[in-house]
């Protein structure tokens, strides 16, 4: 980030709440006192404001701030933008559905790092929140989960940008390859919305729809090599390197480790698959036979849900080590054949999902690279020692 900045007071006018002051910079707390002497209060968001009415009065408040601000040693900006908030209540407004907003005021510059963690872009709004000083930011936020963030545009004088949070089942957001890209938007509020609602929004739910379908898709690749694995010394009654299995007990031990693991994962599957499944159109797709199939995906899902609600139920529980592993098991075993079914079936899955990505539909004449990949041969089992046969 650049060299801290002075404590400042940013003022800028809104049409609500008249003059509006934000304090800036690690002493930001000089600023409010300043303000608060001048006869500034506090409007929802964390701004500072005073009316404008007639001419004296505002010339008396902004005569007060100056002596005020300089008696603390703070130094007054004024912003060439009206309040930001402003702006987002008329974009939020003018975009498609139901939208709500927060107004945002970072005090102190260290604080806007909160912001990166959730953020989900590879654009100018990720950039800017790690290189330049960002004050104030608007979150708008509608009725399917959303999130946006809109700012003003740092070293211009016009113009904001704006980007979107991960959606809350997300949390590692850092160079996500699906992350869409923020969008530059004009000072025009119903310009703006234009904007995000013709461009920026679907480009969303185009990176959304694919990052579900790779958390889907890798959640099922690191299952199948130790479902492969165990499937084959099952049907051998061996160990990978042909030593006979001696104990059914042990065999029983591999399926519970199996299943532990395998929840873990198969979780991924039941908190995405479900909204990739409800956008597929077989009968739209060059597949329509792959009907039955997604039915069959469909029930599966269905017949885990009871395992994913007592998993859910006991998320707040405190269980020792050994406790959430017999808990994993139990409920992997349960929804085993419903993994069964995924891993059986994932390829139909994956082109219906990819040909179901908004904005399409998008046909695919063949099947994609990743599905042409040769999958890797299953782990080895290591025999156990001699000490445990």
């Amino acid at each position: 980030m650049s060299p801290e900045p002075p404590t400042q007071i940013i003022l800028s006018t809104s049409r609500a709440n008249g003059l509006v002051a934000i304090p800036y910079g690690e002493e930001h707390l000089r600023a409010s006192r300043a303000l608060d002497e001048a006869g500034f209060r506090r409007i929802p968001g964390g701004a500072f404001a005073a009316p404008l009415t007639n001419g004296s009065t505002t010339r008396q408040t902004a005569s007060a701030l100056v002596h005020r601000a300089h008696e603390h040693g703070v130094t007054i900006t004024t912003s060439p933008r009206p309040y930001l908030a402003d702006f987002g209540e008329d974009l939020a407004a003018r975009l498609p559905g139901t939208w709500s907003t927060q107004s945002e005021h970072y005090y102190n510059p260290v604080v806007q790092e909160d912001l990166i963690g959730p953020l989900w872009d590879s654009g100018d709004l990720l950039q800017a929140l790690i290189h330049d000083h960002v004050p104030s930011a608007v979150v708008l936020k509608n009725s399917v989960g959303t999130e946006l963030l809109l700012i003003e545009r740092p070293r211009h004088s016009t113009g904001y940008l704006l980007g979107a949070f991960a959606t809350e089942e997300y949390d590692d957001n850092w160079e996500e390859p699906n992350a869409p890209r923020s969008i530059v938007l004009p000072s025009e509020p119903a310009l703006a919305a234009h904007a995000v609602a013709t461009t920026f929004l679907p480009d969303y739910n185009r990176s959304l729809h694919n990052r579900r379908l790779d958390t889907v898709l890798t959640a099922l690749d690191r299952i199948r090599p130790e479902h492969e694995t165990l499937q084959a010394i099952k049907a051998s009654g061996r160990y990978s390197d042909g030593v006979p299995l001696s104990d059914s007990r042990l065999l029983t031990e591999m399926e519970r480790t199996f299943a532990d693991h395998a929840w873990l994962r198969f979780r991924d599957v039941l908190e995405h698959a479900p909204v990739l499944l409800s956008r597929c159109r077989p009968a739209r797709s060059p597949w329509p036979q792959d009907a039955t199939v997604l039915d069959l995906l469909r029930t599966a899902l269905a017949d885990s849900q009871e395992p994913r609600d007592e998993d859910k139920a006991l998320s707040g529980v405190m269980y020792s080590m050994d406790g959430w592993k017999q808990a994993r098991s139990r409920f992997g075993l349960a929804a085993l054949p419903a993994i069964e079914t995924w891993l059986a079936n994932s390829e139909v899955f994956e082109r219906q999902a990819r040909a179901a990505v908004p904005g399409g539909p998008m046909a695919l004449s063949a099947p994609s690279p990743r599905l042409l990949t040769a999958r890797p041969a299953p782990p080895a089992v290591p025999r156990p020692s001699a000490a445990h046969r």
